[in-house]
């Protein structure tokens, strides 16, 4: 601020640009039931404005590198999964910490160093594109592996082994279908593995407008 005669003659304020695409970006987690946490060592009025614009209730300003550090271990300590995302050295630290560390593809290289994921193309968005694929792939696993758990090994295995070859029964696995179940198999976690090749992005629509 400039001031002459006790009057005040200009003044220049500087901030950092909140990304466009964070508030949807803490929407949509909000609604895939992540509890989103904003940690930063700006001053506290700074963080409730910016808290304000993404629609960030759970802020925690005015915090040294080793603050995050330790936010983080707390809340690992407490039972949560924690991913962290951030771009700068200050961020490191709790990168490294968190569960996921997940950098800023425009970030500094100790950052970079410290995180599990890269967002290559620096876009927020990415973070829910993440998530969704890796639930993705984790329900194609379970039903894959139930599906051979049920099938292949609960059923064939008992009548490979002869346990329904009985005078009542009779039932015994010949070795060509044995072989017929076992390409079967591995038909099955080549298509499941493929399946992933449907994936969609997420749509979460202008970031402009969110």
């Amino acid at each position: 601020a400039r001031v002459v005669n006790s009057e005040l003659i200009g003044c220049i304020g500087v901030a950092d640009k909140v990304k466009p695409e964070s508030r949807i970006v803490v929407q949509e987690l909000e609604k895939r039931g992540i509890s989103v946490w904003m940690l930063t060592g700006d001053n506290g009025r700074t963080a409730q404005s910016v808290g304000k614009q993404v629609g960030l209730t759970k802020i925690l300003a005015e915090v040294r590198p080793e603050d995050k550090f330790s936010k983080i271990q707390e809340l690992r300590e407490s039972g949560e999964i924690v991913a962290m995302v951030g771009d700068g050295i200050n961020d490191a630290p709790a990168l490294a910490e968190s569960d996921l560390g997940i950098a800023i593809g425009a970030g500094v290289d100790v950052a970079l160093e410290a995180a599990d994921m890269i967002l290559m193309n620096s876009d927020l968005r990415d973070v829910i594109a993440a998530i969704d694929l890796s639930r993705t792939t984790i329900l194609q696993e379970y039903v894959s592996t139930s599906f051979g758990l049920s099938i292949f090994n609960i059923v064939g295995l008992p009548i490979a082994a002869g346990s329904f070859f009985a005078p009542y029964f009779g039932v015994i696995l010949r070795p060509e279908f044995a072989a017929i179940a076992m390409a079967c198999s591995s038909v099955l976690v080549i298509t499941s593995s493929t399946a992933l090749k449907l994936f969609k992005r997420p749509q979460l629509g202008d970031p402009k407008l969110a």
